[in-house]
């Protein structure tokens, strides 16, 4: 079974709870094309009753007839959700101007009861590669923080101030120290938000190979030209000519086979995908 929680991550969640009393505003990232599977477990007792953003990350590659459900899903149950598409800045002001509502509503508070208004304090949340860097440095105007598309960018916490109204807590990608279900595992290491050393090749790839077929058969047919996936060596073979994975002698590279499987899904390859479904929410 597929299980990462480095120390830093249980780190970082002891210094949340430290510092929760300092924060006014709780920004949760959420991966639109993992809607269910990226979703924050196990802060909400840490997090308390705090108001709380959604922001549905990478909303430009998600399959978004299946995201919009989890979305208003998640409004029903008193998010506010704002998706959001980091590479073209749509929809990120939206998120300023929430927090603007929120923040007026708390200096209305602090004046009622004779204090003066200060800026609000947010605190930013997500899994590994969710796309906090990338929205830190949308909403600054510029870049404030390094960027990886890959999980483990940012290690510690850390005050960064994004305009005179809103200062924000910086942290690293967290996850929880135990996957109950190996599947939102492996939907995880599909869309790098769990390191790749930590997950078996083939076993990826056959997960996304399968995946792929219950939910967008018709882009295997059109990538790869399969069109079952009962017979896994007649699948591979099928990818390997298709795609030029072959070793001397015409024979099947299997393992590259298995990194094209991995790297066309991550790179978009294979169209927008939601890999997560509104039924399996419990």
């Amino acid at each position: 079974p597929i299980q990462w929680y480095p120390g830093h991550m249980a780190k970082t969640k002891k210094e949340i709870k430290e510092k929760i009393h300092l924060v006014d505003l709780v920004y949760e990232l959420v991966d639109a094309r993992m809607p269910l599977s990226s979703k924050m477990q196990d802060m909400d007792e840490i997090l308390k009753q705090k108001p709380r953003i959604m922001i549905m990350t990478k909303y430009d590659l998600c399959d978004k007839e299946e995201t919009d459900k989890f979305i208003a899903y998640y409004q029903s149950q008193g998010y506010i959700v704002l998706p959001v598409d980091l590479m073209h800045n749509v929809n990120v002001k939206e998120i300023l101007n929430k927090s603007n509502e929120i923040l007026l509503s708390m200096n209305e508070e602090r004046r009622k009861k004779g204090m003066k208004p200060r800026s609000i304090r947010a605190l930013l949340i997500g899994v590994p590669n969710v796309g906090k860097s990338t929205l830190i440095n949308r909403l600054v105007g510029k870049k404030a923080t390094n960027v990886g598309n890959k999980p483990g960018v940012t290690k510690m916490l850390s005050w960064i101030r994004i305009n005179k109204d809103i200062e924000l807590l910086d942290t690293p990608g967290l996850l929880w120290p135990k996957f109950e279900n190996q599947e939102q595992a492996y939907t995880l290491s599909a869309l790098s938000s769990i390191k790749e050393e930590i997950v078996d090749p083939e076993e990826l790839a056959v997960f996304i190979l399968k995946r792929m077929y219950a939910l967008y058969p018709d882009r295997l047919k059109e990538r790869y030209g399969i069109d079952c996936i009962d017979d896994f060596d007649e699948v591979y073979t099928c990818i390997g000519r298709k795609r030029g994975a072959l070793m001397k002698g015409g024979e099947v590279d299997y393992d590259k086979v298995n990194l094209i499987l991995i790297r066309d899904l991550k790179e978009g390859y294979l169209g927008d995908i939601t890999f997560d479904r509104l039924e399996n929410v419990k």
